[in-house]
């Protein structure tokens, strides 16, 4: 196992096995601020040899008992989440979880006015038909499962897994255990580490740089349930059946309401109105998953920083977008930073909080990277071949790490 923050870590069955990734896991340890730095150190120090451990290990017991004090020994994380945490209990339910909860409960009740407009012979009436369902299948499919995968729509345990099967599998056509895994447990875990957490997936160095940026994103809504297929071999059979049952049932649905209430003759052209509503967003959710983590720095698996700085120097934000920051949501889009230090954060508090930490990380004189959206479209578009096809440079922070 890597380095990694142990709550984190994959949990170990007492036959050996590992548990699956939930999406609530991590959430109750977000404020423990003590535990992050402390344990990421010291498994940071195994790599280094047993002394590096117990130097590590002591300057971490020293930290926690002290940190409370408001001691120069506090990290930097440890002050930070603070403040973030003080915000976060002063807020109300409508903040933490209401707000986006309610987006999404709009973009659902967008839904049959679409499919009743898709049925008119206007082309006008059509067309605005088309964009209602495209924008409506964006904000469930992107803001909605991202949401569930860090179980920020609900505090229950149980809810948050079914809203991950939900939006995850029935929405999105994906396996919810693997996007957990995948994003949850290597995205975040190991930001813009080599081998790990670098992005490298969204890499296909084989396509020119305009087919990729402008033409291959449209692709998405096929491509994806497809590489669920794939992952299915490392399922268990009941699982593994419940991903194949939901993304179908997703999948007929939409069909059968075209075919049923939009009044679709032909089954090609109801499938052609599916790709067309579930490719709609597809080009800017490519530039924004390569946007904010290629192109800055990336750091060897045993040579990592310390979260606060892995953060910030790895993670980009975009400027306010009204549209993306409806269907993405803001942690994806404008608060992508404050995303990647409290993960477990909704796309309302990620805002709130957006104030304190830009601040304080900038007292701190620590990096908060943002960047436009045509800025990085015009960086990827004349580097595409050093920041898309080349291995990354690693970068070594001086005096950090």
């Amino acid at each position: 196992m890597q380095n990694v923050p142990e709550e984190w870590r994959e949990e170990q069955r007492a036959g050996g096995g590992e548990v699956d990734a939930k999406p609530w896991e991590g959430r109750e340890a977000l404020f423990q601020i003590n535990t992050v730095n402390a344990k990421q150190d010291m498994d940071t120090g195994k790599e280094n040899g047993e002394t590096g451990v117990k130097e590590r290990r002591k300057e971490n017991v020293e930290m926690m008992n002290e940190g409370g004090k408001g001691t120069e020994k506090e990290s930097l994380m440890m002050e930070l989440t603070r403040l973030v945490q003080k915000t976060v209990k002063e807020s109300s339910w409508w903040e933490r979880r209401g707000i986006d909860i309610t987006i999404l409960v709009l973009a659902f009740l967008l839904l049959p006015p679409a499919f009743l407009l898709l049925g008119s012979s206007q082309v006008l009436v059509f067309f605005l038909g088309m964009v209602l369902m495209g924008v409506s299948h964006a904000v469930i499919s992107i803001k909605g499962t991202h949401l569930a995968s860090h179980g920020s729509l609900s505090e229950s345990p149980a809810w948050a897994e079914f809203w991950a099967v939900f939006f995850i599998e029935v929405c999105g056509s994906f396996t919810a255990r693997a996007g957990v895994t995948g994003h949850i447990k290597m995205h975040h875990a190991h930001t813009n580490v080599i081998g790990l957490g670098d992005s490298s997936t969204w890499k296909i160095p084989c396509l020119p740089r305009s087919v990729y940026l402008f033409i291959a994103p449209l692709a998405i809504p096929i491509i994806t349930p497809l590489v669920a297929l794939g992952q299915l071999k490392d399922h268990s059979v009941s699982q593994a059946l419940r991903t194949v049952l939901m993304v179908s049932l997703g999948f007929y649905s939409q069909y059968w309401l075209l075919m049923s209430v939009s009044g679709f003759q032909c089954p090609y052209s109801s499938l052609l109105c599916m790709l067309l509503c579930r490719a709609m967003f597809s080009i800017p959710y490519i530039h924004v998953n390569i946007f904010q983590h290629i192109g800055l720095s990336m750091f060897s698996p045993t040579r990592r920083p310390k979260r606060i700085y892995q953060m910030t120097h790895g993670v980009l934000n975009l400027p306010r977008n009204p549209l993306l920051d409806w269907t993405f949501g803001h942690s994806l889009i404008n608060c992508h930073v404050e995303h990647h230090l409290f993960p477990f954060l909704s796309d309302n508090m990620c805002l709130k909080v957006k104030p304190i930490v830009s601040q304080y990380l900038k007292e701190k004189e620590l990096p908060y990277q943002e960047d436009t959206y045509l800025s990085r479209l015009q960086l990827f578009f004349h580097k595409y071949q050093e920041l898309m096809v080349f291995a990354p440079p690693i970068t070594e922070l001086v005096g950090v790490q």
